[in-house]
């Protein structure tokens, strides 16, 4: 098989987790079927979006099935 050259936008990092972000990584990678590289960089670019829009002064809001609404705080 044909190596294809590395993407120039990409760059490979070496991470050590912590054992509860290792257990939610497996939980993921399971429930979804995606990679566990794949679950980490949805997290990443999860967080990216939620910090982009607490910089903009926005909250993040969780909306229970009855339609309670309840405001998410990230330490």
């Amino acid at each position: 098989m044909e190596q294809l050259p590395p993407h120039p936008d990409t760059e490979r990092y070496s991470v050590t987790l912590c054992p509860p972000a290792v257990t939610i990584v497996s939980e993921l990678t399971a429930a979804s079927g995606v990679s566990k590289s794949d679950v980490i960089n949805r997290a990443v670019l999860l967080l990216g979006f939620i910090e982009r829009e607490r910089a903009k002064g926005n909250d993040l809001m969780i909306r229970d099935t009855a339609g309670a609404l309840e405001r998410i705080h990230i330490i």
